[in-house]
Parts: structure tokens; C-alpha cells; sequence
């Protein structure tokens, strides 16, 4: 089997993580690592054995995977030149800025018949993987997704930037249909959006409260499932879990509630992540994270904007017109 050569585009934390990565999976070779500062790409590429560049049009038809770990706003223009390339695309999240640049991306992946991937780590969390096999139809979900404030994403809305890790996981675990979208948002320290909640309700009947903070006193990541046997509580960073079931009672008296907590390895979540977007491209099977996953997601972050701005300016006109009345 041929040696893959990879380039990891964008140097920064994620991408020196991607770099680490590929060049621990076997029948990969990281040839490439592309950074506008070119000090930031040298220090990475030279523990590896890589190339340093600074211009990511150098390594055009010179690889066949690469991550693309760039601001998000960038995403769309990389990508779709490595795809039309000949080049599989790991994509970071949010696969693009806006939703039409998301369709493009797919239908470019699609008519390049090439592996378009996109980022979402969440799927790789061990808690999250056994979460899984405790779910059955859920009713109600909750998130918290908070941090402390950092210029990393800024580029785009903390519902892109933060929420839509939880969005991409509650999308996969439900597959009906949006039926509404109700959410609030506010920019604190940047033009953006920085604090967010979300209400979505779901043509099954489920209903999800998001909330997301990229402004918060402390770091939080945690979601919360409810349905008819269990109401179940999942830490995606400690990678525990708490399960409480209620058990049956005799007539008449109240329902007992057990607890278990479940405790799992950290595991290798970004390990995986790059060992199955490899073996898609050698086998040749569909990726944990297609790209009309990706769209999804991006489609949902563009309905929860829509309406905080609508809120924010029903919010101001009713403010505006009652400035008279109280003169």
C-alpha cells in the first residue's frame, strides 16, 4: 500500500496537534506544514521532518490528505481549492462561514469524488461513544459549552465557534426535521456574538436548550438527556457520565431513582479522528463526518443567528418606541 503525504495548513494549537497526528499513523508520511508565519510553520514542520511553507497553494498536487486548521473564515476558499485539487480535506470546524459556502463545499467534494471530513471531536469523545448506546428517544436536551475568553475564533459568532460542537452531536443523534428555532444572543467583547441560548424544536417531539459562552468566568462542557427511563448527564471533558433510572415501586408509593456513574479512559479522541479520515481515503468508505453532516450544522448556525438578530432588533424597536412615553 503507497505511502499517503499529508500537509497540515494552519500551525496553530489545533494544527500542531493535526501534525503530531499524522505523523504517528502508519502509511502516512507529513510532508507539508503551511503557516503565513513562517517561524510558526518551521518550529512545527522541523519535529517531524517536514517542509515549512507559508503559502498553501505550494503544496497543490504535491499531497493527497490535508488537515485544514485555519480561522474559520478561511475555511471555505482552502478547502475548496485542496478539494479541486485531487486533494482529501480534513476540515476543521465550522466546515464554512455562511451556508452557501457549505453547499459548495459539498457539491465540490462530490463532483471531485474526494473525502471532504469535517472536524467535530465530539463524535471521537469516548463519553460520547457510550452515550450512545444509552440513548433511546430522548425527549428533552440541554449544553452548556462556556469559556474563558481567548482571540481564537473570534472571526466568527460563538454559535459556529462553540455551539456547534453540541448541535453537530444532538443532529446526529436526531435525524427529524427543524421545526423552530427560538434564540437570544449578545456581543460582549467582540462585534460578534458571544453569549448564546438556543431553543430547537424537532418533528419527533424532541426539544434541545442550547447554551454557549465564549466569555465565561470558567470552563464548562457538559450535556444533559432526558427521556422516559433516565435522565442522563455527560461530561465531555472528565469523560464521565451519570445515569438516574427510576425503578419501580410497589402501588402507591413513590418511584426509587438509582444512580451510576460511569467513569471512561481519555482515550486518543484526535488520534481517531485522523486514522478514520485515512482509512476513508484508502477504503474508500464514508466518513464519520460527511460534509453534508457538516452542512447541517452550519445550516442550523444560520437559523439560530437569524433569529437573535431578529430578537435583537424586535428588542430595539420596542425599545425605541417606548422612549416617547416616558418623555
Amino acid at each position: 500500500m503507497s505511502e499517503l503525504k499529508a500537509a497540515v495548513i494552519g500551525a496553530g494549537k489545533l494544527g500542531c496537534l493535526h501534525a503530531e497526528k499524522y505523523a504517528q499513523t502508519e502509511g502516512v508520511k507529513l510532508a507539508f506544514v503551511v503557516d503565513i508565519d513562517i517561524e510558526r510553520a518551521r518550529m512545527v514542520a522541523s519535529r517531524y521532518g517536514a517542509q515549512a511553507l507559508a503559502d498553501y497553494h505550494e503544496v497543490l498536487g504535491k499531497v493527497d490528505v490535508a488537515t485544514v486548521a485555519t480561522p474559520s473564515s478561511s475555511h471555505y476558499e482552502i478547502a475548496a481549492q485542496m478539494l479541486c485539487a485531487g486533494v482529501h480535506v480534513l476540515l476543521e470546524k465550522p466546515m464554512a462561514a455562511n451556508a452557501m459556502q457549505a453547499r459548495k463545499l459539498v457539491e465540490i467534494a462530490a463532483q471531485t469524488n474526494k473525502v471532504l471530513q469535517v472536524g467535530y471531536l465530539e463524535r471521537f469523545n469516548p463519553a460520547v461513544r457510550y452515550l450512545r448506546e444509552l440513548l433511546h428517544s430522548p425527549r428533552f436536551v440541554e449544553s452548556h459549552r462556556l469559556s474563558p475568553f481567548t482571540e481564537r475564533g473570534t472571526d466568527v459568532d460563538v454559535v459556529l465557534d462553540l455551539m456547534s460542537h453540541d448541535l453537530d452531536l444532538i443532529l446526529s443523534i436526531s435525524q427529524a426535521e427543524v421545526l423552530r428555532v427560538e434564540a437570544l444572543g449578545v456581543a460582549v467583547l467582540t462585534d460578534l456574538v458571544d453569549v448564546a441560548n438556543a431553543r430547537i424544536s424537532f418533528a419527533n417531539g424532541l426539544v434541545a436548550n442550547l447554551n454557549a459562552s465564549r466569555v465565561a468566568a470558567r470552563r464548562e462542557r457538559k450535556i444533559r438527556f432526558f427521556q422516559a427511563d433516565a435522565y442522563i448527564s455527560t461530561n465531555y471533558e472528565t469523560r464521565t457520565i451519570q445515569v438516574y433510572r427510576k425503578q419501580p415501586s410497589p402501588s402507591g408509593s413513590l418511584p426509587t431513582i438509582t444512580t451510576e456513574r460511569i467513569e471512561l479512559d481519555d482515550g486518543d479522541p484526535l488520534g481517531e479522528e485522523v486514522s478514520h479520515f485515512v482509512q476513508s481515503v484508502r477504503c474508500g468508505t464514508p466518513p464519520a463526518v460527511s460534509a453534508r453532516d457538516g452542512l447541517r450544522v452550519v445550516e442550523l448556525c444560520e437559523l439560530i443567528t437569524n433569529s437573535i438578530e431578529a430578537a435583537s432588533q424586535a428588542f430595539a424597536t420596542s425599545k425605541a418606541q417606548a422612549e416617547p412615553r416616558r418623555q
